[in-house]
């Protein structure tokens, strides 16, 4: 029996040793998860923008802050935001980030904030190549992917919009956006058409009409706003073209023209351009309302467009100071050609915009 001592006394120490490890490695554990948690990657610290894309799974994002030493380590952060079952919460954009935080802040951050915002203005009465070239100024996709974007049959087929391109439905706003995210572009346009039957329908004091009838109050809306210089005329100019299209008589509308010219027009607007035919936005040479709408409107617009002004005006001419003189007869028209245009656009302070007070 003397002879088993040994062997226990082994086991004994053996069991020391095996607990004194295991307390050490917990030790080791506990301390690299405390300075995980504890101590920034960097001090100080620096600002770093990172960009999160939809749909970008959680390990491939705590890799990507851990490559900008925005974290310290990545399977403790993984660890970290699934005991917080937040790893599914993670917002899509852009974000300001530091490497000096701490990890707790860089989660917060990224799974409850909008990230950078970004303002993102259009105005209205802008067509969809113009809206595009602001969404490439601002970063937020290219001229080209918006392009796709608007003629999106599928998005088109979301939204039952009768057309082929989403001109109309870009409802003109400032939006807070983020930017640099995959297929930003597309979610730009239809952020925008959506934003269009929030408002179409406050603006009309309705129930929204079916799409195609729907579609021809947008055209003439796209008109009105083109055409109008002060805002309180727009019920008085959607009466007269309602009037031209009860008569019936051709709405004779430049900016229709215009818009058939695409982006290339130069500003100029010749004899040509109202005689050629071969535009079936010259409403000059065709009857009736123009194949769509010209630009986007806003809702004032709309709202003209749907309740337009009862009067029996079928012209009007600019004024030079951004209001119109409206006229029930040719006759009368023409004096009012002949005394505000001929001679009223050799005036310095001609405009076609109301100026403000």
């Amino acid at each position: 029996m003397a002879g088993d001592k040994p062997a226990l006394r082994y086991v004994a120490y053996a069991g020391i040793v095996l607990c004194l490890g295991m307390m050490a490695v917990g030790s080791w554990f506990l301390y690299r998860t405390w300075t995980f948690l504890n101590i920034p990657p960097e001090d100080p610290g620096r600002d770093v923008r990172f960009v999160i894309e939809p749909g970008q799974h959680f390990l491939t994002i705590a890799r990507g802050l851990k490559e900008e030493r925005l974290i310290s380590d990545v399977k403790q952060f993984l660890a970290y935001a699934q005991d917080k079952q937040l790893t599914e919460k993670v917002k899509a954009g852009e974000f300001l980030l530091n490497t000096g935080w701490l990890p707790d802040r860089v989660l917060t951050t990224i799974t409850s904030t909008p990230g950078i915002l970004h303002r993102f203005t259009v105005r209205e009465g802008l067509t969809w190549w113009q809206v595009a070239d602001l969404v490439q100024e601002a970063g937020l996709g290219t001229y080209e992917e918006f392009d796709a974007a608007v003629h999106d049959p599928k998005l088109l087929a979301q939204f039952n919009i009768p057309a082929d391109s989403a001109e109309g439905y870009l409802f003109p706003e400032t939006y807070m956006l983020t930017r640099a995210r995959e297929n930003s572009a597309h979610s730009v346009a239809e952020m925008m058409v959506r934003e269009f039957f929030k408002n179409a329908e406050a603006a009309l004091g309705e129930k929204l009409p079916d799409p195609e009838k729907l579609h021809k109050l947008v055209i003439l809306a796209s008109i009105v706003e083109k055409e109008t210089g002060d805002p309180s005329e727009r019920p008085a100019i959607a009466g007269v073209y309602v009037n031209r299209l009860n008569r019936p008589m051709r709405l004779q509308a430049d900016p229709t023209i215009i818009y058939g010219l695409g982006p290339s027009f130069n500003g100029n607007l010749r004899q040509s351009d109202l005689l050629d035919a071969s535009n079936p936005y010259n409403t000059y040479q065709h009857d009736g309302l123009p194949p769509g709408p010209i630009c986007s409107p806003g809702r004032a617009a709309l709202a003209a467009a749907a309740h337009p002004e009862d009067h029996g005006y079928v012209f009007f001419v600019a004024k030079g100071d951004g209001t119109h003189h409206f006229s029930k007869t040719l006759r009368e028209h023409n004096d009012a050609v002949g005394r505000y245009q001929k001679w009223g656009r050799n005036r310095k302070d001609y405009t076609s915009q109301k100026r403000e007070e």
